[in-house]
């Protein structure tokens, strides 16, 4: 039996899906010409910031084996020089972790377990980004809002685009858009305003059972000279050990007991 408390509640998520299904295609085409142009001054806005600093806060959705959703969650900052180099950290209690990037060696840092790996991947953050999704499957955190051509990168493949009007993110008043293709709906949330940076992104996977979701709400944003100086050369001040990057522990984003068929 439902409490009474519960009842209201679903009464009332029912009501507003009941308010969102009433909605009708008036303007549709002009609210997806507006969202594709709001989509596109954020990324060409992005594009040319040269120095980049955030503090990030994710949840990642798993689902167990028994069909129960949980939710993963995480803390970092991003660090980025345009074209070629970026620091990136990720806390999530069972895993500290640290990426350094200087144009031309990768660093990953366990700081755990104390090991590090060094990767040579010559080349843009663009080009990283790619082969730690690709090879290592190891992505940066947020990295498609890192991406030089972040419009490029999200656009293909969209079947459906949607302007939600505004909402409100730690007090930054943004535009809310929503996307689908096949595989996956996103949504985003962009401040308004002359520096049009995300402030919120969410991904749903729509081919995996109960739709589990990816988010990422960013914090503290600065560019240009608000940005810390950064060398990002890994300086190994714990003494830490290096080791083989296939034998880099404590820097998934699920705990270990979350392996070997406990969770999805």
């Amino acid at each position: 039996m439902l409490t009474r408390r519960l009842r209201r509640a679903f009464i009332f998520v029912a009501l507003g899906i009941l308010f969102v299904g009433l909605g009708g295609p008036t303007g549709a085409r002009a609210d997806e010409a507006d969202a594709k142009k709001l989509l596109k001054a954020m990324s060409d806005y992005m594009a040319s910031q040269k120095a980049i600093s955030f503090d990030f806060n994710a949840i990642l959705e798993v689902i167990t084996t028994d069909n129960q959703k949980l939710a993963l969650a995480s803390s970092g900052a991003v660090t980025l020089n345009r074209p070629n180099k970026i620091r990136a950290t990720r806390a999530g209690g069972h895993a500290d972790v640290e990426m350094l990037f200087d144009g031309e060696t990768l660093t990953l840092f366990g700081k755990n377990a104390n090991l590090y790996t060094q990767i040579s991947v010559p080349g843009t953050i663009d080009n990283l980004v790619d082969v730690l999704r690709k090879e290592y499957n190891r992505p940066l955190p947020a990295s498609d809002l890192l991406m030089s051509n972040l419009y490029g990168e999200l656009m293909p493949d969209v079947i459906d685009v949607k302007d939600l009007g505004s909402g409100v993110i730690d007090g930054v008043e943004c535009d809310y858009l929503a996307f689908r293709n096949k595989e996956v709906d996103w949504q985003i949330w962009i401040a308004q305003g002359t520096n049009p940076y995300p402030c919120r992104y969410v991904i749903t996977s729509k081919d995996m059972p109960h739709s589990p979701q990816y988010s990422v709400q960013i914090r503290n944003w600065k560019t240009g000279s608000a940005v810390a100086s950064d060398d990002f050369v890994f300086k190994n001040s714990t003494k830490a050990k290096k080791v083989d990057v296939k034998d880099l522990k404590g820097m998934s984003p699920m705990p270990d007991h979350f392996k070997g068929g406990t969770a999805q």
